[in-house]
């Protein structure tokens, strides 16, 4: 412990597997081996198909590599400590570590929100005005709104590690998670923690609680347009180029909104269930994200083949 008058901060923090089940960590691994492996092949696969693969080189591609970067991303932020923990029960991760794991976490998590606003407004745009689709979101477009939502992941997060090193803690520091999640951490400070929980609900609710209402809205305007094409046909045709993208935003959404709530609010939910929605939040979507695209995307299964057979 680091002691400087009434200021007391721990040197590290102690991560948590999956409590009550301790004894199986090593079989629990196999599972968790097998979703980080799918994650990392999937990913790059779809980074590899898109570069390879020139009619490919499109808005909605270029949106699905940032996509699959972001989850790439995560993916390797949380295999150390959760692995770490499964197989060798590394517990013990240093405190300027683990905000800077937990920087990176809220970082990627924000981007991958925006990422797939991104998506939305592409579909969006593709539906209502397909002929100006290429006009308006060209490449420059393209990178511009990749900066801005880098941008604006790094700048929403950038306090937190300040306001966390600020406050004084307990001698309690046996984390919920095998990873560093701001709600986490401050819940385990002795000081007055009302500004931690202001500026996280603010930038909670003004980049992933935005992104998720322009998502809504983009497809409220989809479904009107939808709804005037001339034939049944065409309007399954159109709705069926955004299966995929729905399928992510509620793998990606549905979990990270539950986890925020039981850490601010959940506070009698069993340490399990906690658990078992972190991982969903973290893992399942850049898991299943290139197989959702994969299975949707003909154009993604064609270059895939094609891949193949060369090989």
């Amino acid at each position: 412990w680091e002691f400087n008058g009434s200021f007391y901060q721990p040197s590290a923090f102690l991560m948590m597997g999956i409590p009550g089940l301790e004894a199986l960590h090593h079989w629990i691994s196999i599972p968790f081996c097998a979703l980080y492996l799918l994650a990392l092949l999937g990913n790059c696969m779809i980074l590899f198909i898109v570069k390879k693969t020139q009619s490919l080189h499109e808005p909605m591609y270029y949106f699905l590599s940032m996509l699959a970067v972001t989850d790439l991303g995560l993916v390797l932020c949380t295999l150390p400590t959760t692995l770490g923990i499964f197989w060798f029960n590394m517990r013990r991760i240093g405190f300027d570590a683990c905000l800077t794991q937990m920087y990176f976490i809220h970082i990627l998590s924000f981007i991958e929100s925006s990422v797939l606003l991104a998506m939305a407004f592409d579909r969006f745009i593709a539906i209502s005005h397909p002929l100006r689709h290429s006009s308006i979101l060209t490449k420059t477009t393209v990178i511009k709104i990749g900066l801005a939502i880098i941008l604006r992941g790094v700048v929403s997060v950038l306090p937190i590690p300040f306001l966390l090193k600020r406050l004084t803690y307990c001698e309690k520091t046996e984390l919920s998670h095998s990873f560093c999640f701001h709600p986490d951490i401050m819940n385990l400070a002795c000081a007055d923690i009302k500004v931690n929980v202001f500026y996280g609900m603010i930038i909670l609710l003004s980049t992933v609680g935005m992104d998720f209402i322009f998502i809504v809205l983009s497809y409220i305007l989809i479904i009107k347009t939808v709804i005037g094409l001339a034939t049944k046909e065409e309007c399954l045709k159109a709705l069926n180029t955004c299966v995929s993208h729905i399928c992510a935003v509620l793998v990606f959404f549905i979990p990270m909104v539950g986890l925020s709530m039981i850490h601010r609010f959940g506070k009698n939910v069993p340490p399990l269930i906690n658990t078992l929605v972190a991982y969903t939040y973290l893992i399942i979507p850049p898991a299943l994200n290139p197989i959702i695209y994969s299975i949707k995307s003909s154009h993604i299964r064609e270059a895939l083949l094609r891949a193949l057979w060369r090989k």
